[in-house]
C-alpha cells in the first residue's frame, strides 16, 4: 500500500539571536559571542551574500583562550576579549589578555598584552577555512565541504569557480601551512608589551579593496534629554540605518536600506520604503534615492499591473494568506513623495518622482473590487491595513496633485471619503466591548474579527500640507475605541504591541504576524495615537518600547515574543528575526521624533510643533535634524512645550 508523501518542509533558519553581528552592507559578519569562527553552523564573513571567511580559530601558547566577553561596539564591530593562562607565572591568574576586534568589512585585529613579570616567547597561530558559500546555502544546511587553500603573498587564499577569497595578515607570518589552513607567528613580548595581528579577509587579490559603500543620505542627528537612554536609542537606530545602506544597481548614486541582516540584505520595497518615510526627520536623500529606486522597477505597459511596484509575497501568520508586499510598495510611493515634499525634497525631485506617483494611483484606480476594497493578493482577503494604505495614499497623493498644480486631486478625495464610508460599514465587528474592526474580510464578504498589531495603520492618517493630518477611515467614537484595545493588556506586552490579541485563537507570542511585537508596528501606534489625541495610550506604549530598547543594547529586532511584562522579566528575543532591521532601527526615529510633533510644511515656508502632552520622557533636545534641507533642532521643556532653536532662515513657525 502506496503512503502519502508528506508535504516539503521548508527548511528552518539557524537561531541567531545569540549571534553578534556586524554589517556595512553589503559587508557582514556573524560571530559567536566567544568570537572564534569555527566553522560550523552560520558564522562567518560574508560580501554580497557570499561566504568568505568561515573559520577563523585563535590559539595563542598552544592553548585556546578563555572566552570573556564578547561585546558590540556598534553596528559594524564587534570586539572579543579573552585571557589565557602560559604558566609563565605561579598561580591561577591569566597571564596574557587577547582582544579581537572584528569588522564588518572582513578586518580582524588581534591583540595580545602581556601580564608576566618576565620576558616571554609566545607561539601564535590562526587556522583559517572556508566554502565561498552563499548565505542562502549555509543557512539551508546546504554549504558544502571546506576548500583546499593556497599560499598568498601575506596568507592563504581559496576560489571556487568565479569565487575566491584572500586572507592576507600583517605582519606577515613566520610560517604559512596551506594543507593545513594555519598562519603561525613566535612573539616576544616584554612584560606588559603588546602586539598586534591585522587579518584582511576580501574578495579580491589585492591587499585592500574599496568597500563599496554609499555617501549616507542620513543626517547625523542627535537627542538629548532627561532620559539619558533617549540619547542611545536613537543613536543606535540611525547607525543601523546607515550601516543597512546599499546601492541601486540601476544608478549607483542612489542606495537604499536593505531590509535586515541576515536574511534580508537587499531591497525589499515596502519596508525599504516605510524605513525611509520613518527616517524623514533625518532628511529627504534617503526617501528620494529610495523612490527613484522603486520609480525604475515600475510595470510599465498597460494592462490590470500597470504602475504596480513589483514585490513579493509575505507570510501574514496562520490566519490569512501571504500578503503582497508590492501593493503596499506601491500605495506608499504616492504617500511617501508627498511627505517628503512637505519635509523639504526640492521641487524639481518631486517633479521628476511624480509621474511614477501618478501611475502608481492610476493602477490603485484599475485595482478596487467590484466591493470596493482592495484585495491583497489579488483574488485575495481585504486586509484592514491595505485598506487604510490606500485610503492615505488617495488622500496624501490628492494633496501632492494638488501642490503640483496637477489635476485630479479632488476626484481623489470624493474617492476616499466615499472608501472612507464603506470600511466603517463593512470593516467594524459590533460587540458588548464596542467593537472592533476586523482584520480582514475574506473575498466571500465574511469579517475575520481578528485583533491584530496591523490595525495600528489605521491610525496612521499621513500629514498635509498646512500642518494638517489627513482623516482617518474610524470616526472619533471608533478611533477612541481602536485606542482602548490597543492599550489593553491583551495587546500591549508592556515591551510593545503584540502582533495578535493575547486571547485570539491561534495566538504565538513568537508568532511572525501571529503575536510577536514588531517594533515597527509599535512605533506607528505611537504616533497615530500621539496624533489622533490620545496621548496617555500612545506615552504608555513609547515607554515599554524604549525599556525594550534598552533590553536589546538599543538594537531593536524585527520581532521579539510578547510575552506579558512582570517585575524583573525582559522581552525574549526570537531566534530568527533580523538584527539590525530597517524598520525596527527607523522605529527608534519615528517614535522619538513624535515626542516634538514636528509637521512641517516646507513649500509655504512653515513648520509648526505639537508636542506630546506632558513630556513622558522628560525635558528632551533633538538637533541636526533636517526641515527643507536645513539643520532644524527643537527643544521640548518638562511641561511639553515645545520650542524651535534652529531652523532655515525661510522657516516660519505656525499651524
Amino acid at each position: 500500500m502506496a503512503h502519502p508523501v508528506p508535504p516539503a518542509r521548508r527548511p528552518e533558519l539557524p537561531p541567531v539571536h545569540g549571534a553578534l553581528i556586524c554589517v556595512a552592507a553589503p559587508c557582514l559578519v556573524i560571530s559567536p559571542e566567544h568570537g572564534q569562527l569555527t566553522g560550523r553552523g552560520i558564522d562567518g564573513i560574508y560580501r554580497s551574500g557570499r561566504r568568505l571567511l568561515s573559520r577563523c580559530v585563535l590559539r595563542v601558547g598552544g592553548r585556546d583562550p578563555v572566552a570573556v566577553q564578547g561585546r558590540s561596539l556598534g553596528s559594524d564591530r564587534a570586539a572579543f576579549t579573552a585571557t589565557v593562562r602560559t604558566g609563565a607565572e605561579a598561580g591561577p591568574d591569566p597571564d596574557i589578555g587577547v582582544e579581537r576586534v572584528r569588522h564588518a568589512d572582513g578586518t580582524e585585529r588581534i591583540t595580545l598584552r602581556s601580564y608576566t613579570s618576565r620576558p616571554v616567547r609566545l607561539p601564535v597561530e590562526v587556522s583559517l577555512g572556508t566554502d565561498l558559500a552563499e548565505l542562502a546555502a549555509v543557512a539551508a544546511g546546504r554549504a558544502g565541504p571546506e576548500l583546499p587553500a593556497g599560499v598568498h603573498a601575506a596568507g592563504l587564499r581559496w576560489s571556487s569557480g568565479e569565487a575566491q577569497a584572500v586572507t592576507a595578515a600583517e605582519p606577515p607570518p613566520d610560517d604559512v601551512l596551506a594543507s593545513a589552513g594555519l598562519l603561525r607567528w613566535q612573539l616576544e613580548l616584554g612584560p606588559g608589551e603588546s602586539r598586534t595581528i591585522e587579518l584582511r579577509t576580501r574578495q579580491e587579490r589585492t591587499a585592500r579593496a574599496p568597500a563599496g559603500r554609499v555617501a549616507n543620505p542620513l543626517a547625523a542627528a542627535r537627542a538629548e534629554g532627561d532620559d539619558a537612554r533617549v540619547e542611545a536609542w536613537f543613536r543606535t537606530s540611525i547607525e543601523d540605518l546607515g550601516a543597512l545602506l546599499m546601492r541601486d544597481r540601476g544608478d549607483p548614486a542612489d542606495a537604499f536600506v536593505a531590509a535586515g541582516v541576515p536574511w534580508r540584505l537587499g531591497l525589499a520595497p515596502a519596508e525599504s520604503l516605510w524605513a525611509a518615510r520613518m527616517a524623514l526627520p533625518l532628511g529627504t536623500g534617503l526617501a528620494g534615492a529610495t523612490l527613484r529606486t522603486l520609480a525604475r522597477t515600475q510595470t510599465g505597459g498597460r494592462g490590470p499591473e500597470a504602475g504596480k511596484i513589483p514585490g513579493q509575497l509575505r507570510a501574514a501568520g496562520p490566519q490569512l494568506p501571504p500578503g503582497c508586499t508590492g501593493i503596499e510598495a506601491t500605495l506608499a510611493f504616492p504617500a511617501v513623495l508627498a511627505e517628503a515634499r512637505l519635509w523639504g525634497m526640492p521641487e524639481e525631485e518631486v517633479a521628476r518622482l511624480l509621474p511614477a506617483a501618478e501611475r502608481c494611483l492610476d493602477w490603485l484606480r484599475s485595482a478596487l473590487g467590484q466591493d470596493g476594497f482592495l484585495a491583497d493578493p489579488d483574488r485575495g482577503p481585504r486586509r484592514c491595513e491595505t485598506q487604510a494604505h490606500a485610503h492615505r495614499a488617495a488622500l496624501l497623493g490628492a494633496d501632492l496633485l494638488c501642490g503640483c498644480g496637477r489635476p485630479g486631486a479632488e476626484e481623489w478625495r470624493e474617492w476616499a471619503a466615499a472608501l472612507r464610508r464603506r470600511f466603517q460599514d463593512g470593516f467594524w465587528v459590533d460587540g458588548p466591548d464596542g467593537g472592533r474592526p476586523a482584520a480582514a474580510l475574506h473575498p466571500d464578504g465574511r469579517p475575520l474579527p481578528r485583533l491584530t498589531g496591523a490595525a495600528a495603520h489605521l491610525l496612521d492618517t499621513g500629514l498635509l500640507g498646512g500642518a494638517r493630518l489627513a482623516p482617518g477611515l474610524l470616526d472619533r467614537t471608533r478611533t477612541e475605541q481602536l485606542a482602548r484595545l490597543l492599550r489593553a493588556p491583551a495587546m500591549d506586552s508592556g515591551w510593545g504591541l503584540r502582533g495578535m490579541a493575547a486571547r485570539e485563537p491561534g495566538h504565538n507570542p513568537f508568532g511572525h504576524r501571529s503575536g510577536a511585537v514588531r517594533p515597527y508596528e509599535s512605533a506607528v501606534a505611537v504616533v497615530g495615537l500621539a496624533r489622533a489625541g490620545f496621548e496617555k495610550e500612545a506615552a504608555g506604549l513609547l515607554r515599554g518600547l524604549l525599556d525594550a530598547a534598552e533590553s536589546f543594547g538599543y538594537r531593536l529586532p524585527e520581532m521579539y515574543a510578547a510575552e506579558q511584562r512582570t517585575a524583573g522579566s525582559a522581552p525574549l528575543p526570537h531566534p530568527a528575526a533580523c538584527r539590525p532591521a530597517a524598520v525596527a532601527a527607523a522605529a527608534g526615529v519615528h517614535a522619538l521624533t513624535a515626542l516634538a510633533g514636528i509637521r512641517p510644511d516646507a513649500p509655504a515656508g512653515t513648520v509648526a510643533l505639537v508636542p506630546l502632552t506632558g513630556a513622558p520622557l522628560g525635558a528632551l533636545r533633538l538637533s541636526d535634524l533636517r526641515v527643507a534641507g536645513k539643520p532644524f533642532a527643537v527643544r521640548i521643556s518638562r511641561l511639553g512645550l515645545g520650542m524651535v532653536e534652529e531652523a532655515a532662515d525661510a522657516l516660519q513657525l505656525g499651524g
